[in-house]
């Protein structure tokens, strides 16, 4: 029995190194580095360039805070308490893990009650209602909770007759709610973002990575006015789904936003750290508020405008 108990010396030896060499998953979220192209990168370092690399100018996943951070600027804005319903497992789903014991683990991992979060701010002076998806959170996607926060930013928006922004990223309708999740989550949202609409108030979508299924399927592209930061992915199917079912090569840069823009699906690529200034003009023109200024900047005066006008009709 004495080689029996030197192969399990010899494994737990070899378990011990590995962990050592290889660091865990939690280390690696807690630690004060992460990698991109050039290797290791301070994430103090992307911080301070709104988490995009100098180098190849990828924009890495922010959570919500941060995303509300860059946009609205540090404190700020007001995060919107969202209603959480008394049951978020109806279907008490069960697969190698409770969905019950994954929700918890979600939330106490991101320290938010779902996976998105709403917020209230100015840009331009302009008040605003805006949302955001937390990735980390069972992959931002949309159930019962979501549905609601999107419900209820849009009547917060209706209420104080200002504009709603959202940052629409996650993976599609959370399928621990199946069909609970797919009425409420895609119909349920785009008849909020209708009678938005009917108020005359403008919708502002901007597709961060990655932004896929029921959500790309529904409210993320029912806006007015539809952005896309930099490098996001933006899809329904998978790309070997549609690869698959058309039975041809498809683009090396399919279901990016760049493609989507150079087909006419989405209206502009923008940076991140240009989003408020874009989203802040944009709002500008459609409430007809600091259009002078606006235009000014543009090199382009009223007069102008009524010459286009003119030579168009």
């Amino acid at each position: 029995m004495n080689w029996i108990k030197k192969i399990k010396y010899l494994g737990q030896r070899i378990k011990v190194n590995f962990k050592k060499k290889f660091p865990t998953k939690e280390e690696v979220e807690n630690s004060d580095w992460t990698s991109c192209c050039t290797g290791p990168i301070l994430k103090k370092d992307l911080e301070n360039n709104s988490w995009v690399c100098n180098a190849c100018g990828k924009h890495h996943r922010i959570n919500c805070l941060q995303r509300f951070n860059i946009f609205f600027g540090k404190n700020n804005y007001e995060i919107i308490k969202t209603p959480i319903p008394g049951d978020e497992n109806p279907l008490k789903w069960k697969d190698v893990k409770l969905y019950k014991d994954r929700l918890a683990d979600a939330k106490k991992k991101t320290g938010q009650d779902c996976a998105i979060m709403v917020a209230k701010g100015k840009i331009n002076n302009i008040e605003v209602i805006a949302a955001a998806s937390n990735f980390d959170f069972l992959g931002g996607s949309v159930s019962i909770s979501e549905s609601e926060a999107i419900v209820y930013a849009v009547q917060n928006a209706i209420d104080n007759k200002i504009p709603f922004v959202n940052f629409c990223s996650g993976g599609g309708m959370r399928m621990m709610a199946s069909a609970v999740s797919l009425t409420a989550g895609m119909g349920k949202t785009t008849i909020a973002i209708n009678e938005l609409k009917k108020s005359k108030l403008p919708y502002i979508v901007c597709i961060v990575d990655p932004c896929a299924g029921g959500i790309s399927a529904s409210y993320g592209m029912t806006a007015d006015v539809i952005f896309g930061e930099s490098g996001a992915l933006c899809a329904f199917a998978g790309r070997r789904v549609v690869q698959a079912t058309v039975k041809e090569e498809l683009p090396s840069d399919f279901q990016s936003v760049e493609f989507l823009e150079k087909h006419g699906f989405i209206d502009k690529v923008i940076h991140r750290r240009d989003l408020a200034s874009e989203i802040g003009n944009i709002l500008s023109i459609l409430l007809n508020k600091n259009t002078e200024v606006n235009l000014t900047a543009n090199n382009e005066t009223s007069e102008n405008i009524e010459q286009i006008t003119k030579a168009a009709s």
